[in-house]
């Protein structure tokens, strides 16, 4: 096995010898998708996904290119129509509601490469994050130096245009607009892509910390260790289905998981 493969070992031995980091007792689902179907045009892309958010957990996606973890989360989020089934958020049916609808209902999408405002400064783009909400500045600037507290590179750096963070603190401020929107269910689409091992830890121990606290989280990652280490909860999907799911130590024992994602077997 190579130098690569022994460390993907020690990570999952790792992984698999204690359970996920702590948080709040999982209440009732917060978030249930019931057999969506969702294409581009003709393609179609999801077929029939079901998954189970509960409520003060952390939740992962795992699976190949092309499975479509970015379209499945798009669907959820609203930003892109279902072509069949349904999304439940807090008891209440959301498929067919605005993207802006649903965020105003408590969910916050960090999308896949950030999409920060490159020219607006830091600060000015964690605010865009608070753009809907109506309980005043007062509030809002408590949550801004809550982020402050997570990320405090982004106080440092908050009078800079965007442009001008480094991958891994882009990704801090993407997460600390979505955080700004004071989400009930934070989604987030590839957490480490483009970022340095040492910025994926940091952003890794922010996310628990505010898992602590009680924010649920689902994430798509390409680093399955990453992923199954933050959660609690895991799904792998390939060509559009669900193909297995599970507490994610047990994903991570599981022979197929470890033979396609970690090169174990």
């Amino acid at each position: 096995m190579s130098s690569s493969g022994n460390r993907s070992a020690e990570r999952a031995r790792d992984a698999t010898a204690e359970p996920p980091p702590a948080a709040p007792a999982a209440g009732a689902p917060l978030l249930v998708a019931q057999g969506v179907q969702a294409a581009y045009g003709e393609i179609q892309i999801l077929w029939g996904v079901d998954l189970v958010v509960p409520r003060g957990r952390i939740v992962s996606i795992i699976g190949p290119n092309g499975a479509g973890k970015t379209t499945l989360l798009l669907a959820l989020s609203g930003a892109l129509g279902l072509r069949a089934g349904t999304v439940t958020f807090e008891g209440e049916q959301i498929s067919g509601l605005a993207s802006r609808a649903i965020v105003a209902r408590g969910i916050a999408h960090v999308p896949e490469g950030r999409r920060l405002f490159r020219t607006m400064s830091v600060q000015d783009n964690l605010l865009m994050g608070a753009h809907q909400r109506r309980d005043g500045k007062a509030a809002i600037g408590r949550d801004l130096d809550f982020v402050y507290s997570i990320f405090p590179i982004l106080r440092e750096r908050f009078r800079q245009d965007a442009s001008t963070l480094s991958g891994g603190e882009q990704q801090m401020c993407a997460i600390g607009r979505g955080l700004m929107a004071r989400p009930k269910l934070l989604i987030i689409d590839e957490l480490s892509l483009g970022i340095a091992p040492r910025a994926v830890e940091l952003l890794a121990e922010s996310l628990v910390q505010v898992n602590r606290e009680g924010l649920t989280i689902l994430l798509v990652e390409q680093d399955v260790t990453t992923a199954f280490e933050l959660a609690h909860y895991g799904y792998v999907l390939e060509s559009g289905r669900i193909k297995l799911h599970g507490e994610t130590r047990h994903l991570l024992e599981d022979v197929s998981v470890r033979d396609a994602y970690l090169g174990l077997v």
